[in-house]
């Protein structure tokens, strides 16, 4: 592990992100880095599927709900609904859906393609070692409880500290 030499913090984590069977294409990484009052979370992701709008009453894919879940897992498990091991949104403090501190901005793909950067005072690095991170197929509304009805799982990454 990757401590910083004057408080024994983990300074940075990172999930490899490696999609499933839903969307083998996509991969990536996610960085988290230490800041003063929380952490600065780094997305870069390419495979991404494309936009399609909402029709015939199915939800649209993408924007792409993105969240830290409870568990580090990254087993398919079923191929028709992929990395259910990874448990439900990360959420220590017993928060409603959309404040929980796995909750993050969707992630919208440009040609496949996305990348952004945003802070979260929720968690440090350390906190989320051994958890994982999921791409999902829909947006997250934010609202549904228990998980914002993100739909299938597309990507997972487990989080480790940086060595």
């Amino acid at each position: 592990m990757y401590y910083n030499s004057i408080n024994g913090m983990v300074n940075t984590a990172i999930a490899e992100i490696k999609g499933g069977p839903l969307a083998p294409q996509i991969y990536g990484t996610v960085t988290f880095s230490d800041m003063p009052g929380g952490t600065e979370v780094f997305v870069e992701i390419w495979g991404l599927p494309p936009y399609k709008p909402a029709e015939n009453n199915e939800a649209p894919i993408g924007p792409h709900g993105f969240h830290i879940h409870e568990f580090g897992c990254c087993q398919v498990g079923d191929p028709y609904n992929p990395f259910e091991c990874a448990g439900a949104h990360w959420n220590p403090t017993n928060q409603p859906h959309g404040n929980h501190a796995g909750d993050f901005p969707v992630i919208f793909s440009n040609n496949g393609y996305a990348r952004m950067t945003f802070f979260t005072d929720k968690f440090k690095p350390i906190d989320i070692v051994g958890k994982s991170v999921i791409i999902h197929q829909n947006p997250d509304d934010y609202r549904s409880q228990p998980a914002g009805n993100a739909g299938k799982r597309l990507a997972c990454g487990v989080i480790y500290s940086l060595c």
